[in-house]
């Protein structure tokens, strides 16, 4: 698509780049994976898209292949399992960490997606203090070898 823009004394032909339609729908779908534990909805993914509210839910489901609340849902419950297998958090702090209002809703909706309550989940997994995870800079820190190879590091001189 070609577009005709003029400075004056001056003018010339500039190309406008296409953008596919499912580009404002990424935007949208990104910002729900990335602040999924903000109070975020399907306004906001709107918003970010560019696009109205009706025009946004149908094109949203028919690329991704589900309503765009249902998406932001799905990744909170996610998120939440995840926390429920790998944490000694309780249901409460983890239900308001991943951006849900009311433990009674965030409960209904883990056992209707997982099969399970959210304690009968977690019960399935090892305690959490089991298996504690270490970042892996520390580890690196204290798997060094610890023999000096330098004499600076013995702390002696040489006069």
């Amino acid at each position: 698509m070609r577009k005709f823009v003029s400075w004056g004394r001056s003018a010339r032909y500039s190309t406008m780049a296409f953008v596919p339609p499912a580009r404002h729908l990424l935007r949208a779908k990104d910002l729900a994976d990335a602040r999924y534990f903000e109070p975020l909805g399907v306004d906001d993914m709107t918003s970010a898209a560019g696009l109205s509210r009706a025009h946004f839910s149908r094109e949203f489901r028919r690329t991704f292949g589900e309503p765009p609340h249902s998406y932001l849902l799905t990744r909170r419950l996610e998120r939440a399992a995840s926390l429920l297998r790998s944490t000694d958090q309780s249901v409460a702090e983890i239900c308001f960490s991943v951006g849900l209002q009311s433990v009674g809703s965030f409960t209904s909706s883990f056992t209707r997606t997982f099969g399970l309550s959210p304690t009968a989940y977690r019960a399935r997994f090892p305690p959490a203090a089991d298996f504690a995870r270490v970042p892996s800079c520390i580890l690196r820190a204290y798997s060094r070898p610890q023999r000096s190879t330098f004499r600076e590091d013995r702390g002696t001189t040489r006069v």
